[in-house]
């Protein structure tokens, strides 16, 4: 086909058709070097899949080219439907060929199906038709049943016990887990309360010590003035505001004494 007479959506759809079935035929020619019945089966669903796709471009490719009827000419539009037309046929030859692989598969599985079942299972030997067993046989047989149920129902005690004791350990943890937990909260709560006078006596404390240092302060004030006008004193002994403070001032007898040795 020529693709410069098509636009470049016609082409391109055209492309990923011709991928697709280029695919399928190289799918279906693997498919018969498969002999895993399950691996055979994945490998048909991966191709149902692609054909699909291919179901579906073939439709988008028709769409097309009924948007492209009134822009090409009748040759072009010709070679178009031929060319969907073999798509078409090609596809279907690949339905066709699922159809049969499918079809294949199916009584594989049937036969390993019908095998299974005719063959012996797992502790089914020597197992007999009732008809065809004698009263003896009916009696072993039915003795062989008791005995596998008495051990079915032993394990089954045996199992219920097991329960019985994990669920009872189970409860015993879970009451000694809720036990301490409660412990570990009456603890808190004492540490809680502990902080808490803890945090009233540092208040306490830290307001007697801000008294202490507020009389500390007026003490060394008072003491501290009191040595200052001692030296002022000692220095200056003529000061009259210093000789009138009482405590500091020389006795009046002492002042006489001095003045009459003046004089003299």
């Amino acid at each position: 086909m020529d693709i410069s007479a098509i636009n470049e959506d016609l082409a391109n759809i055209d492309a990923q058709i011709n991928d697709l079935l280029r695919a399928l035929s190289n799918g279906f020619q693997k498919l018969d070097k498969v002999k895993d019945p399950n691996r055979q089966s994945r490998q048909l669903e991966e191709l149902t899949e692609k054909m699909r796709e291919c179901k579906r471009l073939i439709k988008e490719f028709d769409r097309e080219l009924k948007v492209e009827e009134s822009q090409n000419t009748t040759s072009v539009i010709k070679m178009l439907n031929d060319r969907k037309q073999a798509m078409i046929k090609e596809l279907n030859s690949f339905v066709a060929l699922k159809k049969q692989y499918g079809g294949n598969l199916g009584n594989k599985r049937n036969e390993l199906f019908d095998a299974h079942e005719a063959g012996p299972g797992p502790g089914e030997e020597g197992v007999f038709l009732a008809s065809s067993m004698t009263n003896q046989q009916l009696m072993d047989a039915g003795d062989r049943m008791m005995n596998e149920t008495d051990q079915a129902i032993e394990r089954s005690k045996k199992v219920v016990h097991d329960t019985v004791n994990v669920g009872g350990e189970t409860a015993a943890a879970l009451k000694a887990q809720t036990e301490q937990m409660s412990r570990i909260v009456n603890e808190l709560d004492s540490i809680h309360f502990s902080m808490k006078k803890a945090t009233q006596l540092v208040k306490e404390i830290g307001r007697q010590v801000a008294t202490d240092r507020c009389i500390m302060a007026l003490l060394f004030l008072i003491v501290v003035g009191v040595i200052a006008i001692i030296i002022v004193k000692i220095v200056n002994p003529k000061n009259k505001d210093i000789r009138d403070i009482p405590g500091l001032a020389p006795p009046v007898n002492r002042k006489l004494l001095w003045d009459h040795h003046y004089y003299r």
